[in-house]
């Protein structure tokens, strides 16, 4: 299986992928760091893709990362605490 092959997500990890690219690409983000950011959290949530073979598979998601997201970083966070 070659290098960012998706064969191994499945369509609810993809959906999730998009969102989370379009919610990068609306505040600005350049489309390719996007979509590489967007498949860095569906990993991190899933450890690899849910499918057989995937690094994934049986494993339980870890939304850790899902919900920092809006919270860390900005000239604004320290005011959400």
């Amino acid at each position: 299986m070659p290098r960012g092959d998706k064969s191994k997500y499945t369509d609810k990890e993809k959906r999730q992928e998009q969102h989370i690219e379009e919610g990068y690409e609306s505040r600005g983000v350049p489309e390719k760091e996007a979509e590489r950011r967007a498949w860095a959290t569906v990993n991190k949530v899933h450890g690899g893709g849910e499918k057989r073979g995937g690094g994934g598979y049986g494993e339980p998601e870890n939304h850790e990362s899902m919900r920092k997201g809006g919270r860390k970083g900005g000239k604004n966070s320290h005011k959400n605490k």
